[in-house]
């Protein structure tokens, strides 16, 4: 049990060193001697725990996924009024700014998904964790009588992820700030949602 404890700890070490190394050198550059340099390893240490270097980054990708969405998840999750799970949501997807390390994380790896059909999985399913955290909000503030939807609560929450993602891009980019993207996202919710949802 140990030995399981000591590797499952050793590959975690691992990810997190691909991770900062991806963000370093982004995914084209990147080389399996980056991620031994920043993890204080060896190439073959590295290769001992996966097969290569596309494994590792796979895995980085699939706990930055989980991470990022678990976050949201319970930012929601902290309360029972949707209008403020909905603020909650909102705030919680968007970056502070361009040095924010995990949607960065994400956008970084985020062109493997043209070519890599597992990538691409990993990607549809992030996706798909979203829209369903933003789904559940709505129909809660519906039933609640905070929100009059403009339209069905998958099509709002798939708006409200697909707005994110552009604007996501511009907040790492540097061209918008975090609060500018926040205002749109409400700006939006007030149109799908009603007005009351910001009461």
């Amino acid at each position: 049990m140990a030995r399981t404890k000591d590797q499952e700890a050793r590959r975690a070490q691992l990810s997190e060193a691909a991770g900062r190394a991806l963000l370093s050198r982004g995914l084209e550059g990147l080389r399996l001697r980056d991620v031994a340099e920043q993890a204080g390893v060896t190439p073959a240490a590295v290769l001992y725990y996966y097969d290569d270097l596309d494994a590792l980054m796979y895995e980085t990708f699939q706990q930055a996924i989980e991470r990022f969405c678990r976050d949201r998840e319970s930012a929601a999750e902290r309360h029972t009024d949707a209008r403020e799970r909905l603020r909650s949501c909102i705030a919680s997807g968007v970056a502070d700014g361009p040095h924010d390390q995990l949607p960065r994380l994400l956008f970084e790896y985020w062109p493997r998904t043209l070519r890599d059909p597992k990538a691409a999985a990993l990607d549809s399913a992030l996706t798909e964790r979203q829209i369903g955290v933003y789904q559940g909000i709505l129909v809660l503030g519906e039933a609640q009588g905070h929100f009059a939807l403009t339209d069905t609560p998958r099509m709002i929450a798939s708006n409200f992820v697909a707005m994110e993602d552009g604007y996501q891009m511009d907040v790492l980019a540097g061209r918008r700030t975090r609060r500018e993207v926040i205002t749109a996202l409400h700006s939006y919710g007030r149109a799908a949602a009603g007005d009351r949802w910001e009461g």
